[in-house]
């Protein structure tokens, strides 16, 4: 530890130090008043004071004065390179003519497999790596043919061909699952048909795998696209697809089950279909409009017209005769603001009575393209995640900045969150939560302490001691704040830093845990204003619950007022001793309880991204044959 060597400082040090390691007495605040003017500061999360402007000569301020933490960013995809499938183990080994001549007769039945592996010499077939690897393996130890019986396509191979092409009702590309069917009649000679028929077998394995494998897991790898996505392998026993398919008559039964078996994942492709047959909406607002009373546009009646349709009994009463004698003005009257703030409120808006952009997403909606886009990456999205999601479940969507606790198919909590700042996003995984945590420490991770404290700590040292943080070294002995050279220090601080339990403490009450890398946890917090606003991306990342009691009493299995007890006798931890899944996730578009599909802003702007990567995925496919 590099202790300041000004001998001045030895009276606050001394002072700091003796409120560090014992009790504050009641007469605390006065003592820090007196000593440093105005008292302990306690300073939510993100909420630190910017530091100090750099005075020439200003000591403290070496080291890695530039350091910082950086957070994950994103990769421009890449999707893996196709393979072209080796079938040299799988050839006969080769004959004399004499030989061959008295042993070769052209023959779809008994030992036609055998005889048809000559038609692969020369056949360019691409597929994925691992599809290579197991399309030889698995017709090196079952040499016979699963898709073709006499000298056609069978009943099998009929019902797989449909499954392919109807891939797009799951959001997917169907040319990405092409296989050239031969026609049942055909004029060729034998040996021709028989390499007709020996590739197209090999050609719908190796699109039934690659269907089945996108189909569970998805096609794309999530985690080779950012560092924000954190997502286990999903691993699929290729050979054992091919060996279930040759004993089962039921094939679009088990391709169909390699897909997500949610409901959620069934409202996505009802709306999808839907989108398909709908018409585009006839009546198109300016998506960037900003509308106060008083103000007029030409943009309002069209805006009006749309809130007239969808009226109920209810806001019809209150407002149908305002809407039908000012339907048409262009200028937002008085009148009007009463029904546009109870639209708002009626989709969980802030209903401030001015028109902007979220406000005209929520009446005039999004574009059909846009929403079909939506529904596709949400398919996506849902493959990465386990086909159930559980009961019970907690599920925070973060563009819809909610938290919902969900049993039994059944919405028992749903919360309103704050999540991370586009410059410190939350990330997309999943976890089980552990437990729960009353009137908790805070400890504050690494990247807050150098991107944020350190700048402020290189010129008032004492700074944490006053605001009432603990400093530990690296044995876990407790530090003054004021002792250490922070000015010393880069980006690897061998520090840690806590904030104690109080009103005050950025995680307020209450925490709730699911221990994972990213260092995400559902708390609450003293800063309860952020829940009125609409657009809620205001944290360093955590997820903030506007109602932590209700949530943490439902995944205890309790009450509130029993969460409310334990609150009475200060810091404890409970553990969660059921499983219970949570799932940190980001959807656009996403089905309510009633299954009716809703969609919101993109945050973080993840949707163009992951586009990004389903098209360089659709492109490297393209070629194969």
């Amino acid at each position: 530890m590099k202790i300041l060597g000004n001998k001045k400082a030895v009276l606050p040090i001394a002072i700091a130090a003796a409120f560090a390691f014992g009790q504050q007495p009641a007469s605390a605040q006065g003592l820090f008043d007196m000593l440093f003017g105005g008292g302990i500061r306690h300073n939510p999360e993100g909420e630190f004071p910017p530091p100090p402007k750099p005075r020439k000569g200003q000591p403290g301020t070496g080291g890695g004065g530039g350091a910082r933490i950086s957070a994950p960013t994103y990769n421009t995809y890449r999707a893996d390179r196709l393979v072209r499938v080796d079938f040299k183990s799988l050839l006969p080994a080769p004959q004399s003519a004499t030989a061959q001549d008295a042993a070769f007769v052209p023959s779809v039945t008994g030992s036609a497999f055998g005889d048809a592996l000559a038609g692969l010499g020369d056949y360019e077939l691409f597929a994925e790596p691992d599809i290579a690897k197991a399309l030889i393996a698995y017709y090196s130890a079952n040499p016979d043919f699963i898709w073709v019986t006499g000298d056609s396509p069978n009943s099998r191979a009929q019902d797989a061909v449909r499954v392919l092409g109807e891939a797009a009702s799951y959001g997917l590309t169907p040319a990405d699952y092409s296989v050239d069917v031969p026609t049942t009649a055909t004029s060729a000679a034998p040996e021709e048909r028989i390499k007709e028929l020996v590739r197209f077998e090999m050609a719908l394995s190796a699109r039934v795998l690659r269907y089945a494998h996108d189909a569970q897991s998805g096609r794309v790898d999530p985690n080779r696209m950012t560092g924000y996505y954190d997502f286990p392998a999903k691993p699929l026993d290729l050979e054992g697809v091919l060996k279930t398919l040759a004993h089962t008559q039921e094939v679009r039964t088990y391709l169909e089950s390699r897909h997500p078996q949610n409901p959620e994942y069934q409202a996505l492709r009802v709306e999808l279909e839907s989108l398909d047959a709908s018409e585009e909406n006839e009546i198109v607002v300016d998506p960037k409009l900003l509308l106060k009373p008083g103000e007029s546009s030409p943009e309002l009646p069209k805006l009006l017209t749309l809130i007239a349709r969808s009226l109920d009994d209810e806001m019809g009463g209150d407002y149908g005769e305002v809407l039908a004698r000012l339907g048409k003005s262009e200028v937002y009257d008085p009148e009007l603001v009463p029904v546009i703030k109870a639209v708002q409120q009626r989709a969980g808006m802030k209903g401030d009575g001015v028109i902007g952009p979220r406000t005209v997403a929520t009446l005039a909606g999004t574009s059909k393209a846009d929403k079909i886009g939506k529904v596709k990456v949400a398919l996506e999205e849902l493959r990465w995640l386990p086909s159930d999601l559980g009961s019970p479940r907690v599920f925070i969507n973060q563009p819809a900045f909610t938290a919902s606790y969900i049993e039994n198919g059944e919405e028992k909590l749903k919360t309103r969150v704050v999540i991370g700042k586009v410059t410190n996003q939350t990330a997309f995984f999943y976890n089980q939560i552990k437990q729960v945590d009353y009137h908790p420490y805070w400890g504050v991770p690494q990247s807050i302490i150098v991107n944020e404290m350190l700048p402020r700590l290189r010129s008032d040292p004492g700074y944490l001691d006053r605001a009432g943080y603990e400093v530990t070294d690296s044995r876990g002995q407790r530090v003054p704040s004021a002792a250490v050279d922070w000015g010393a220090y880069g980006a690897k601080i061998p520090f840690s830093v806590r904030q104690q339990p109080s009103e005050a403490n950025a995680l307020g009450e209450l925490k709730i845990l699911f221990p994972n890398k990213h260092a995400i946890y559902m708390h609450d917090t003293p800063q309860k204003s952020f829940f009125e606003r609409d657009m809620r991306a205001l944290s360093h990342g955590c997820i903030r619950l506007q109602d932590p009691r209700g949530m943490a009493a439902a995944v205890l299995g309790t009450s509130v007022d029993y969460v409310a007890e334990k609150l009475k006798h200060g810091h404890a931890t409970e553990n969660v001793t059921r499983v219970i899944p949570v799932y940190v996730a980001y959807f656009t578009a996403w089905p309510d309880m009633s299954g009716k599909v809703e969609y919101f802003d993109d945050v973080y702007d993840r949707d163009s991204r992951l586009m990004q990567a389903l098209d360089a995925t659709e492109a490297v496919r393209a070629p194969s044959t």
